[in-house]
């Protein structure tokens, strides 16, 4: 029998092999120990409430959410809306911000003007 490997190394990734699986059934069975429910009774004095109707829950868990984001949606959109903007997605004109009113018009060819190029610099 001939093999790669001596049989030391075999037996230390067994022992590792069986290590790990001792260590993993360890930690599962500290987490379901630590899943159990208490079965400690109400103290005296404190009141037992009544069980919430499942539908009122979902009502308040689910409907104030999005009660409030329809709320902000609306309040978002609103002035826009007033003022007559277009809100589909590209219909925005395209903007150029501090660049020249008339547009981005070519510089007719052999005029200098005094202001080309960036940040007030001259050709």
């Amino acid at each position: 029998m001939i093999t790669s490997e001596p049989s030391s190394s075999i037996s230390v990734r067994r022992r590792s092999r069986r290590l790990t699986s001792a260590a993993a059934a360890a930690v599962v069975v500290a987490l379901t120990g630590l899943a159990v429910p208490a079965s400690a009774d109400v103290p005296e004095g404190w009141s037992n409430p009544d069980d919430v109707d499942m539908l009122y829950a979902l009502l308040l868990l689910g409907g104030v959410p999005l009660l409030l984001f329809a709320g902000i949606a609306v309040l978002t959109y609103l002035p826009a809306l007033i003022r007559g903007e277009k809100l589909a997605p590209g219909a925005a004109d395209d903007q150029w911000f501090g660049g020249p009113r008339q547009g981005a018009k070519e510089l007719e060819s052999g005029v200098q003007a005094e202001e080309t190029g960036g940040a007030r610099g001259t050709w």
